[in-house]
């Protein structure tokens, strides 16, 4: 049996989690829950889990757990932080990590993991978005496995080959006889809509997913496709792909969740339900298979596939995520911080729709010419640039603020 600390329990990473789970009683067991504010959340959690440990982001939503669990009089030991969200990452008990946090927050946990040599269930985009390269040496020095979560990049990992799969962030493509890795995205809700509505785009809009059901956060970054940026970030360092191996392809109906294409004119595509429970019961239970309680896809009910290529006049955010892939750690780990500060000011109704993008380049630039790829030679260094990228982003927003 697999034991379990999931990180970012209350989100939908989380939730879709604890689906698989309750599928699969016998296999897999909670030991700690992670989570945000959610206090009310988590108690219900720790209430039908009761998990080991619980812990909070700040002091305030843990004191609150803390007194709701003892006036329930559940035992489960609640903690608060960074520290002690890496603490239950690395605990001997522990094999399993769901990296579910969203954002830079979720890194030094998801790192707290690697180190500890622990099966690692990578939900958390920013892991690699940040820290690149050191994480994919980190997992090879520590001895960790690297599972991919993300619908696009579980459905490439299950086209390639074994050898790949267990190599993950040191594999050779051309050597297997891959040719490109195509990664697919919706388009989200906006694909269709006159590019000069968008800057009137409200969050109420923006969060409307047409195919999944995500947080706030991923929801905007799914229509701006910054989401698929960074996916294209996560895949490269992942899949270890140069620049003209990976593509990008907006596919509406979110039916194909990513394909992989082979020198002698195979491709090989992952097909689904849009449901997160299917390749998170895939990195749960690897090599083998177990239910996820997702039914599987009738054919004659599919429809029209259809696939177009990305207008980055359309996705200027897009565009920024892949030119920063291949500038360097510097570019995405600023890009990445920029985009969560504007995003947050767009759901806080304080910058237009179409301003997150500009912001994100106004941030880029800026680090771009001042600082290199070499200025993010360790996790300490990445952590001070990304401070130091929410600054400016942050300036930015005031500057545009509506």
């Amino acid at each position: 049996m697999r034991k379990l600390t999931i990180l970012g329990a209350t989100g939908s990473i989380g939730a879709s989690t604890l689906k698989v789970i309750e599928q699969n009683p016998t296999k897999f067991s909670i030991f700690a829950l992670v989570a945000g504010q959610n206090v009310d959340k988590m108690r219900e959690l720790c209430q039908k889990w009761l998990p080991e440990y619980a812990v909070m982001a700040s002091d305030i939503a843990a004191q609150r757990l803390k007194a709701q669990l003892t006036e329930l009089n559940i035992n489960t030991q609640v903690m608060s932080g960074v520290e002690a969200m890496c603490q239950v990452s690395s605990m001997d008990e522990v094999d399993t990590v769901m990296a579910a946090i969203v954002g830079a927050a979720g890194l030094l946990p998801t790192m707290a993991a690697v180190k500890s040599g622990k099966r690692v269930l990578l939900a958390n985009k920013e892991a690699l978005v940040m820290s690149g390269q050191l994480f994919i040496d980190a997992v090879e020095h520590y001895g960790a496995e690297l599972l991919p979560v993300d619908s696009e990049h579980n459905a490439i990992f299950q086209c390639l080959p074994n050898e790949i799969q267990t190599n993950l962030g040191r594999c050779s493509l051309t050597e297997h006889g891959i040719s490109h890795i195509l990664l697919t995205g919706s388009g989200g809700p906006f694909r269709y809509s006159d590019i000069e509505s968008l800057s009137r785009v409200t969050p109420e809009q923006a969060i409307a997913h047409p195919n999944w059901s995500m947080g706030p956060k991923i929801s905007v970054d799914s229509a701006t496709m910054m989401n698929k940026g960074l996916e294209y970030i996560e895949a490269k360092w992942l899949f270890n792909t140069e620049r003209e191996q990976l593509k990008v392809l907006i596919h509406p109906q979110s039916v194909i969740h990513s394909m992989v294409q082979y020198r002698d004119g195979s491709v090989l595509a992952q097909m689904g339900e849009p449901d997160m429970a299917t390749p998170i019961a895939l990195t749960l239970s690897y090599p083998q298979r177990v239910d996820a309680g997702v039914a599987p896809l009738d054919f004659t009910k599919v429809g029209e596939l259809s696939f177009l290529e990305p207008d980055f006049q359309r996705y200027p955010c897009l565009k920024l995520a892949m030119d920063a892939c291949y500038e360097g750690q510097h570019a995405t780990t600023a890009l990445n911080a920029a985009n969560e500060i504007a995003v947050e000011a767009f759901l806080n109704r304080r910058l237009r729709f179409t301003d997150i993008a500009l912001v994100n380049q106004q941030v880029a630039d800026k680090v771009c010419a001042t600082y290199t790829p070499s200025s993010c030679r360790d996790l300490e260094s990445i952590l001070e640039l990304d401070r130091m990228a929410r600054g400016l982003a942050s300036n930015f927003v005031s500057e545009r603020q509506l």
